[in-house]
């Protein structure tokens, strides 16, 4: 069965019927949030930055919300291949224990827990994710505004309650809540248009790299807000997926294309947009885009016949080696993805083979 489908916007299309695609076509690569869906993408990953992405010269902007973010931080450290295996082994084995006596642990242990492993993985290792040669990375939050100013066990409920409600009716209202805050690598611009909704961009340095990544991830009510970061403006910073969840961003003036390894075909908005289906439609704003996903019919052949997901802590349980062993299988089955898209650029690059996005 193939695994992999390859979909492009009008102007990628073109480009790929006429040149075939090369790593110096690329100039922007995007990284969803998604949790342990994005587990799929590891292979992906790693023939990209590890082997086709390194022939080509020019500067790469990567973007990502959430896991995104935290995947996209592994290919600017020194040995991406090394920093992709032990992300994918330590994201599969993650385990948040439960103190005896309570029944799940409370969003403040879980972000002492998640913030303590970003400290880990990234310890003294942060001027490398900076300081890459070619690759520019932008972090995106979601920033409280009003009275998501700041989290409380009231005004974060109501203030996410009327973002859903504003958001429904418009996207762009769901600024006068939130904002997108995105962190660059000092000195790069951003690789896309920002007049579709709020937005400010702050340096990314050594004293805010890890909490800006951890509020990147931070998911309202199972993670804690992170406050106050240095170098930005005070205020409580959420998951970048809330306000941009598959970075369905204006790339129309950047340069070259945008290569976007993803887990689906749709490239959806924000988080509260999932169940507006209208919003899952491509917009112009994707032109430039291929994206590299799953096979439907594939994914139907994983564990349980779906992507990983978050819902998998609630099957399994106590079940740790359940998840582990149903995760893992699905990791490795994603060696397909990568294989067959090698295979397709070996072969020519057949714009036959690309639809429509």
């Amino acid at each position: 069965m193939k695994a992999l489908r390859i979909y492009a916007g009008p102007a990628a299309r073109e480009h790929i019927a006429a040149n075939g695609l090369s790593p110096q076509d690329v100039r922007t690569v995007p990284g969803a949030a998604g949790g342990p869906k994005g587990l799929v993408l590891g292979p992906l990953d790693r023939f990209l930055f590890a082997d086709w992405l390194p022939q080509g010269t020019q500067p790469i902007d990567l973007v990502g919300a959430s896991i995104g973010a935290w995947r996209l931080a592994n290919a600017c450290l020194g040995d991406t291949r090394t920093a992709f295996e032990q992300f994918e082994q330590g994201y599969i084995h993650q385990h948040f224990e439960v103190p005896a006596g309570q029944k799940r642990l409370s969003a403040k242990q879980v972000s002492r827990q998640f913030g303590e492993g970003l400290r880990s993985f990234y310890g003294g290792r942060t001027s490398e994710v900076l300081g890459h040669a070619r690759y520019r990375l932008h972090v995106i939050t979601s920033r409280g505004r009003h009275i998501l100013g700041r989290e409380g066990p009231a005004r974060t409920p109501v203030g996410y309650l009327g973002a859903f409600i504003t958001n429904s009716v418009h996207r762009r209202s769901l600024g006068a809540w939130l904002e997108r805050v995105v962190f660059s690598t000092p000195g790069a611009a951003l690789p896309f248009g920002t007049r579709d909704f709020r937005t400010r961009q702050v340096d990314l340095i050594e004293a805010n790299f890890e909490l800006a990544l951890q509020a990147s991830c931070s998911i309202p009510f199972m993670l804690e807000a992170v406050h106050d970061i240095p170098g930005a403006p005070a205020g409580a910073y959420w998951d970048g997926g809330i306000t941009d969840y598959h970075l369905h961003l204006d790339y129309g003036q950047a340069e070259g294309l945008v290569l976007y390894p993803h887990f689906q075909r749709a490239v959806v908005p924000g988080w509260l947009d999932k169940g507006l289906k209208w919003r899952h439609k491509p917009t112009g704003f994707l032109d430039r885009m291929v994206v590299l996903a799953p096979d439907p019919a594939w994914v139907r052949s994983l564990p349980n016949g779906k992507l990983p997901d978050r819902n998998d802590f609630i099957r399994y349980g106590n079940d740790l080696a359940g998840r582990i062993k149903a995760w893992s299988a699905a990791a490795a089955a994603s060696r397909q993805l990568a294989d067959e898209f090698a295979q397709w650029l070996e072969a020519g690059c057949s714009v036959q083979e690309v639809q429509p996005l």
